[in-house]
């Protein structure tokens, strides 16, 4: 097999196994496309074919972006690593934090934004087994209930305890969402509007929102998988089944006014994100625009966690290798690496089978997008290893 068509090969490999219904790729190099393209269908079963432009709800691929939207505001001097979640909601002043063995104590400190934007805040997910403070948010639906407003969602966050200690830990969690709210505070303005201004109009990602309108609600792609993510057991290995799930949309809504949230939420298409993507490589628009600073961009691929925080984990699952930037994972040492990848690579990926990376040694950006909620198969490692055995 000719090496070029080894990405296309391990799409095809997945669809025709009915693991995936579709999977979408594109992978560039030093500005030229390596390779791109679709396998499998719309609907699975009735084989339809999927349309030019796929939309995909891309989870916690919405990070990534509200943290740059977090550093955008940093450079035009509106906020601070430094600056306290407290400064925006005098709601979160009086944190405690619930102990393993059910102590309560007062926070030694306030939260500030660097802990929001490294997950070191001390709150957790509901889906985080073993952890003493899920329960608590499975009870009040911090996640699960979509149809609240970003600030009904944070006075319910402000009312739970902490984890632990702010700044002491890293646990993957709803830290984004809270960053989302203190960006529309610093910006003054509601997240969307403010994303729409500073990044998505000057990057050209038209299809990216937290709304999908009527004309363009058929390019959606149906959701496989778990309906929910408090559903999916830790390294689920059981075989998926493409039974089409349509009940994600009271925590995923497709077009409801005023949602906005910070872990996740937004949907996109490989087009746009890949436009963003190409962005973390330069700081740059195609038109020459500058969306964040050079020092800016080495500031948030440079690790921020320390060697007690490491490894990265994620739940269950260990991310050898990597570290933690502004808002994005980091590898640090292929020494550790589990797959093949490249010091410096960065990024992340959604819950749905959605993952970015970028690579600035190489100049390489790469997309994989699916639509299965909560699957533990290995295709983006694949994927990329795919792509990254192009290279010369």
């Amino acid at each position: 097999m000719n090496r070029a068509e080894r990405m296309a090969e391990v799409a095809r490999r997945y669809v025709d196994r009915k693991q995936y219904a579709s999977i979408e790729w594109l992978v560039e190099h030093q500005g030229k496309v390596l390779t791109q393209g679709q396998a499998g269908h719309f609907d699975a079963d009735a084989g339809t074919p999927l349309p030019a432009e796929p939309i995909y709800r891309i989870y916690s691929m919405t990070k990534p972006i509200v943290s740059v939207l977090a550093l955008i505001l940093m450079e035009q001097g509106k906020l601070r690593l430094y600056d306290m979640l407290v400064q925006f909601n005098r709601a979160f002043a009086a944190m405690r934090v619930l102990h393993a063995d059910g102590r309560l104590e007062p926070a030694n400190r306030f939260i500030t934004v660097d802990d929001l934007i490294t997950h070191r805040a001390g709150f957790t997910y509901p889906f985080i087994h073993g952890c003493q403070v899920a329960p608590y948010y499975r009870e009040a639906r911090i996640l699960e209930d979509g149809h609240i407003p970003l600030e009904e969602m944070m006075d319910r966050l402000a009312r739970m305890p902490l984890a632990f200690q702010p700044g002491t830990k890293f646990r993957y969690s709803v830290c984004t969402d809270a960053l989302a709210h203190v960006v529309e505070k610093a910006a003054d303005m509601p997240i969307d509007e403010f994303a729409r201004r500073e990044l998505f109009e000057p990057l050209g990602m038209a299809d990216t929102s937290y709304r999908v309108p009527k004309d363009k609600q058929d390019r959606v792609l149906p959701m496989y998988g778990a309906g929910d993510l408090l559903a999916v057991p830790p390294l689920d290995l059981t075989p998926h089944k493409l039974e089409r799930r349509d009940d994600v949309e009271d925590f995923y809504p497709l077009d409801l006014a005023g949602h906005r949230r910070g872990g996740h939420g937004l949907y996109s298409t490989t087009a746009d994100y890949a436009r963003f993507a190409r962005m973390l490589l330069s700081g740059k628009s195609a038109d020459g625009r500058t969306i964040l600073s050079r020092p800016m961009l080495n500031m948030m691929r440079a690790n921020r966690l320390t060697p007690q925080q490491l490894p990265l984990t994620v739940g269950m699952q260990v991310l050898a290798g990597y570290g933690w930037g502004l808002g994005v994972r980091v590898m640090l040492d292929t020494g550790q690496a589990p797959q093949l990848t490249n010091v410096g690579e960065l990024g992340w990926a959604g819950a749905a089978s959605t993952f970015f990376w970028v690579d600035p040694a190489e100049e390489m950006i790469g997309l994989v997008m699916a639509q299965y909620l909560g699957s533990a198969l290995p295709l983006a490692d694949d994927m990329r290893t795919a792509a990254y055995q192009m290279l010369d």
